[in-house]
């Protein structure tokens, strides 16, 4: 068994993994800078938020539903112009960034919706009774009282990227979803995909304790 794992496979795995964490970070980064504001705006428009506007609340949830609810795989086959048009390719990690992304946004926009849902209403109408204005409510009141079950979300994300980059390996999209197809699979090593998945899952756990040890030292603040 360990006579499978040459120095060249070594190597592989190492530039499959460092391709993983790329993956996942740019994604996860990129998926948060537009989910971020996009979840504000849900919280923002919904019936009876500080800008309330039902027609927009509807259309850009609408939109955000829809592509929450497609299939990653699906997703990732279905977007591939687009892709090439960002990237020049349809393969490669570069290529894999691209539905992940898109696969992000809207999951990270849901969660942030539903951890500014849990601020204390009351400091809202407090805000507002101060004159506050919309700009001041969302950067002093909600972010800040929101920011663990944000971070908490973040961390969901990461983790659920994680797995969607694996799959993007089915399409030639780099990482150990790649190198555990390639190899496990189609060379019959089970020993390499057997790796492969544990690599993955302490990945995982390292990602899952580092987001949830900072959402502890946030809340203790």
């Amino acid at each position: 068994m360990f006579d499978t794992f040459t120095p060249q496979l070594l190597a592989l795995f190492a530039t499959s993994l460092w391709e993983t964490v790329a993956m996942v970070g740019l994604s996860g980064l990129a998926g948060g800078l537009i989910g971020l504001p996009l979840g504000v705006f849900l919280h923002l428009s919904a019936p009876g938020g500080t800008a309330e506007n039902a027609v927009l609340h509807r259309a850009i949830g609408t939109v955000v539903n829809a592509v929450r609810s497609t299939p990653f795989i699906i997703l990732l086959v279905a977007i591939i112009p687009f892709t090439r048009l960002v990237t020049g390719s349809s393969i490669g990690t570069a290529a894999a960034v691209v539905p992940l992304v898109v696969a992000a946004a809207p999951f990270v926009a849901r969660l942030v919706e539903t951890a500014l849902r849990e601020v204390d209403r009351g400091l809202v109408e407090a805000a507002q009774a101060m004159g506050a204005s919309t700009r001041q409510i969302v950067f002093k009141v909600l972010l800040p009282e929101a920011l663990p079950g944000i971070v908490a979300a973040l961390t969901i994300t990461f983790v659920s990227l994680t797995g969607y980059s694996a799959m993007a390996g089915a399409i030639g999209g780099g990482g150990l979803g790649d190198l555990g197809i390639r190899y496990g699979y189609q060379r019959f090593l089970p020993e390499v995909m057997l790796a492969v998945v544990l690599v993955l899952i302490l990945f995982v756990q390292a990602v899952q304790s580092a987001g949830d040890a900072l959402v502890r030292r946030l809340s203790h603040r």
